[in-house]
Formats: structure tokens, C-alpha cells, sequence
């Protein structure tokens, strides 16, 4: 669709509205089945939008935008927006209504297998990489957002609207009850932050929990931090499986009882949530000065936690 730049003239307060005139009369219909809860409010839509900065000209990777709320803020913002979405009903209406209303490349596919692709490509062709802006399906956001941050080419930052609790989890810091397996397999590769709650009533339909904005933002010299410790990451897992014991006791079956006594006694009686990054960090070159392999990293999408399994 055309590049023109878009300004705010009333169009996306039109929009909202006849997406809420169309679940009302069920000309459309939100599937449960695909976690499908949309924000309908204009205010909130656009302060998710300014989150990301300067979008005029920029590549925004969107990933389920449903009946298009955010996604014509984001052309009001003049961005070029490639949406992903799994559901052809909402697709096809989606494109019908905004139809010249910016650039818009709207794409009926499962993010799960091409999100990462789709940022790749975008990346490769810019010399800026995009930016992902998304209120995301509640059942695949963690294993979608631990795949951006694994990917070889992440996208600059993303501006993401989850489950309370997922967020908490992403964000949450060493000691606190928050904390698990999501934690640090995001923030092993990145930073993040919590910027705003966002109430169930501001949806369509209203979820039964509460949803918060968080920032995050692939960071080069995290990643290269790991690269240097490939044992690190499996070394998380494990002890995240055995979260409720201590990392001696955790970690005894992948690491071994004659590695682990060369690594600090008083970190070994601590658990696995209460390690900050630079605690892993220092264990995983302690336990490789040993000179102890562990077990490669297993698939993400297979691991990461979401609200319904411990993480």
C-alpha cells in the first residue's frame, strides 16, 4: 500500500468505533481459542505508539493486530508497518479498512514460524533494524519474545503489551517471586522494562487479568557476554528445573560434585532466583575453569514460561 505520511485527523477514533459496532453485532467475533482481546482505546493506543519514538519512515514489525487499532496508530505515526496475523478473518478486514491509509503490509501467517524472518529480511534491506510494536496473543508471547531476542538478527527494541504477570516475570530482578526461567532468558540478551499497566476494561473483550507495556531492548554486549559462555544458558535451565533446591543440589547432576567444589561454597547454597546476571556469569566461569561441558541449550519456544507453567 502507498508510503504517505499519515496525521492525526479523526481517522482512528472512526476505526475503534466501527470495530466496536462490529463485535456488538458479531459481524465479527473475537475466538477465545486465539487469545484474542483487542484495545480499542484511542488514548492508550497512541501512548504505546509514542513509546517507540520517531516512527516516521521506520520499519514496525506488528504481530497479531486483530481489527487494526494499533496498527492505524501506527500508520497515523507514519510508520511502515508489516503486520503478521495468524487469523484470515480478521486479515481481510483489517486490510479493507485501512486500505490507503499508509504503508501497510499485511501478511495471514503464524508468527511463531516467520516473526523472526519477517524482522531478519527487514533488517537486511534498512540500515536500521525494525522495530517490533505489538499487543501480543497472550499464549504465545513468551516463546515469541525469547525467539526475538535469540534471533541473529533482533529487531532495535520492542514495545510489547502482555499479561501482568508475564511482565513481571520479564522485568524482575534477583530475590524477587517474580523471578524464573523467562527472567533470564530474556535478560541474558537484553534489557527491560515495565512502562504502564493497561486494565482489562480497556479491551474487547476484557480479558480476566490485568495486561502491562514493557520495553525491551536487545543488548550486543549481553549477547556477546554469553556467546563467551556457551555452558551458561543450560546451566539456567537446569537450575531454574530445580528451582526449589539449592544451585549445589540443582546443579549437582550437570555439573558434577567435583566442579561444583571449586566454585563458591556460599553461592551454591542460594537458589536459582536469587542470582543477579553477574552471579551467573561468575558461576558459569568458574564451573568452565573446571572445565565441566554442560548439556547444549534446548529449544526456546519449547522452555520459555508462560503464566500457565512454572517459570
Amino acid at each position: 500500500m502507498g508510503g504517505m505520511k499519515m496525521v492525526a485527523d479523526g481517522f482512528l477514533e472512526r476505526h475503534l468505533a466501527a470495530v466496536r459496532s462490529a463485535l456488538r453485532s458479531r459481524a465479527l467475533v473475537a475466538r477465545k481459542r486465539m487469545s484474542q482481546h483487542f484495545l480499542l482505546d484511542a488514548g492508550l493506543l497512541r501512548r504505546i505508539v509514542a513509546l517507540a519514538g520517531d516512527l516516521r519512515g521506520r520499519d514496525v514489525v506488528e504481530i497479531g493486530p486483530g481489527p487494526g487499532g494499533l496498527t492505524a496508530a501506527l500508520l497515523e505515526a507514519g510508520a511502515h508497518v508489516t503486520a503478521i496475523e495468524l487469523d484470515p478473518e480478521w486479515a481481510r478486514a483489517t486490510a479493507l479498512a485501512l486500505v490507503g491509509r499508509g504503508s501497510l503490509d499485511l501478511r495471514v501467517e503464524d508468527a511463531m514460524a516467520t516473526a523472526t524472518q519477517v524482522v531478519a529480511r527487514l533488517s537486511e534491506r534498512s540500515s536500521n533494524a525494525p522495530i517490533v510494536v505489538s499487543n501480543l496473543p497472550y499464549g504465545v508471547a513468551s516463546p515469541l519474545l525469547v525467539d526475538m531476542v535469540r534471533a541473529g538478527l533482533p529487531p532495535e527494541r520492542m514495545i510489547v503489551m502482555v499479561q501482568r504477570e508475564v511482565a513481571d516475570r520479564i522485568v524482575a530482578g534477583p530475590g524477587s517471586p517474580e523471578v524464573g526461567l523467562l527472567t533470564f532468558l530474556i535478560q541474558l540478551r537484553a534489557t527491560a522494562k515495565r512502562k504502564f499497566l493497561v486494565p482489562a476494561g480497556a479491551f474487547a473483550p476484557p480479558p480476566k487479568v490485568e495486561s502491562a507495556v514493557v520495553e525491551i531492548v536487545p543488548d550486543a554486549g549481553r549477547s556477546a557476554a554469553l556467546q563467551r559462555r556457551p555452558q551458561l544458558e543450560p546451566l539456567v535451565r537446569a537450575a531454574f528445573q530445580a528451582r526449589r533446591k539449592t544451585l549445589r543440589n540443582g546443579l549437582l547432576e550437570v555439573a558434577g560434585a567435583e566442579a561444583l567444589s571449586m566454585v563458591d561454597a556460599a553461592m551454591l547454597k542460594r537458589r536459582a532466583e536469587e542470582l543477579s546476571l553477574d552471579d551467573w556469569f561468575a558461576l558459569a566461569d568458574a564451573l568452565a575453569a573446571a572445565g565441566k561441558a554442560v548439556p547444549p541449550a534446548a529449544s526456546p519456544a519449547a522452555t520459555a514460561a508462560t503464566p500457565s507453567t512454572p517459570g
